[in-house]
């Protein structure tokens, strides 16, 4: 595995002339009222035809998007739950995300239930197709309560990934050996085959941590995941075990597991 000099190249040919209105439309979803007082609203990405952007953890050569939710009103907090994404292979680089359209169910825990909420999102992202572009939203949009519900996000929520336990996964288990500019990490998991191809992203807890596209075969009844993880200081570093996600992606669905306990 090698680590990439760049990560990304977001430049776009001047002789194309291409904006990103011309490849991505963008509005927030007010959606409904909680039974826990909170809001289930949503983001909800258009792209053109051929055009992709990228999930949280975006594989080769993406950039994961970022939000800042800091201008929202009546906002204690922000979930966002991820739809599945789909896995792309362009020339052996594989990269993960979304074409056509996400919706991205965004869960608000209001300050004061009883008051309206003003939910404001500044989100920078890249999307591709041939060219790359830098991509800023900034959307606002009043909360209003109760709301109604939205099919276009109660169908995103019904493909965020399983959880581990949901999904049947067994003795996962973490080997961790050192490596010249971090750390080397394998996952260990027994789950039932799913009879299709399966890309295993990790995670930790540290965003600033490079992680590499892993490499992954079936043992048996064992799914087994190797991946390399370098932290800008570039040199073995302690590994938080239980900050680590692993999610498993095949034609199955999602299955998402966190921690990663040692043997």
């Amino acid at each position: 595995m090698l680590r990439p000099a760049l990560l990304f190249a977001l430049i776009a040919s001047p002789g194309l002339a291409t904006t990103q209105d011309d490849v991505l439309a963008a509005t927030l979803r007010p959606g409904w009222q909680t039974e826990s007082g909170g809001q289930m609203a949503a983001l909800d990405l258009v792209l053109a035809p051929g055009w992709k952007t990228y999930w949280r953890s975006p594989g080769d050569t993406g950039i994961p998007p970022s939000f800042d939710w800091s201008g929202s009103q009546n906002v204690q907090s922000v979930t966002l739950h991820w739809p599945a994404p789909a896995v792309f292979d362009s020339g052996g680089i594989t990269t993960i995300g979304y074409h056509d359209r996400l919706v991205l169910p965004v869960e608000v825990t209001p300050v004061d239930p009883s008051q309206p909420i003003i939910l404001s999102v500044g989100m920078d992202l890249g999307v591709c197709e041939n060219i790359c572009l830098p991509v800023r939203l900034d959307l606002v949009a009043d909360l209003a309560r109760p709301g109604a519900p939205d099919p276009a996000i109660s169908a995103a929520l019904a493909t965020v990934p399983r959880t581990g336990e949901a999904a049947g996964v067994d003795d996962v288990n973490c080997t961790v050996e050192p490596i010249a500019d971090g750390l080397r990490l394998t996952a260990r998991m027994r789950l039932p085959d799913p009879g299709s191809a399966e890309v295993v992203a990790f995670e930790t807890r540290d965003p600033a941590v490079w992680v590499a596209t892993s490499v992954t075969e079936r043992q048996g009844g064992d799914l087994v995941a190797m991946t390399e993880l370098v932290p800008p200081e570039g040199a073995p570093f302690a590994l938080d075990r239980s900050g680590v996600t692993v999610t498993i992606l095949s034609d199955g669905g999602a299955i998402e597991v966190r921690g990663c306990p040692a043997p």
